[in-house]
């Protein structure tokens, strides 16, 4: 059982301080909004990854590894979201993210749901949480332990992308940035369309 754990917990570390499009959206709304909005996005990630354990504890992931159709499905829905996404950031404007919060600041709902529908849809995600709990987890290893698995994979995108939230929010950052933070949208934007696109035309996991 330690072992297991030590391999889940190793797994796990690498596999969330990899860059990829929640490290992007963590860190462009830390820079660009508020350190409030880059903590709710990474707590809206730590909420999307129960959306992977769930549906591969109940054995779906076990059929969506298994069915090349599925997986491309939702893979494909993740790539449209990134892109999507990443077409709002490149019509970045000068001047208009100020504008923007100056007038009508971003929610709090809206900080969150774009970090659990960035991890959510996220294929990435898929692939780790089904091969961890496929390949590492063995099937006596009892639900409730399991279930602790999923909470510390949860917690520790919670915890990385809120320091990651933390060192982009910073006042030192953001004042040097402020007066190019349309270009930085931009390049976020492209980042998210190349990841996006990426994914599309990528054949299999």
């Amino acid at each position: 059982m330690m072992n297991e754990w030590f391999t889940v917990v190793t797994i796990t570390t690498l596999a969330v301080i990899s860059p990829g499009p929640d490290f992007a959206m963590v860190s462009r709304n830390a820079l660009m909004l508020s350190r409030r909005a880059g903590v709710l996005t990474a707590l809206g990630i730590a909420l999307g990854v129960w959306v992977h354990v769930s549906y591969t504890l109940l054995g779906v992931g076990l059929l969506m590894k298994q069915s090349l159709p599925l997986f491309n499905a939702v893979k494909l829905l993740g790539a449209l979201y990134l892109i999507y996404l990443g077409v709002q950031m490149l019509r970045a404007q000068p001047g208009s993210e100020l504008r923007q919060t100056s007038t009508q600041p971003p929610s709090d709902w809206a900080a969150l749901r774009t970090g659990f529908l960035t991890n959510a849809l996220n294929p990435k995600t898929t692939v780790f949480v089904v091969s961890l709990f496929m390949q590492v987890v063995q099937p006596a290893t009892p639900f409730g332990v399991q279930l602790a698995y999923g909470a510390f994979i949860s917690v520790a995108h919670l915890l990385w992308f809120a320091v990651v939230a933390r060192c982009f929010s910073a006042a030192s950052v953001r004042e040097r940035l402020l007066a190019v933070r349309h270009w930085i949208d931009r390049v976020f934007g492209a980042v998210l369309v190349s990841l996006g696109l990426a994914l599309a035309v990528s054949r299999n996991a």
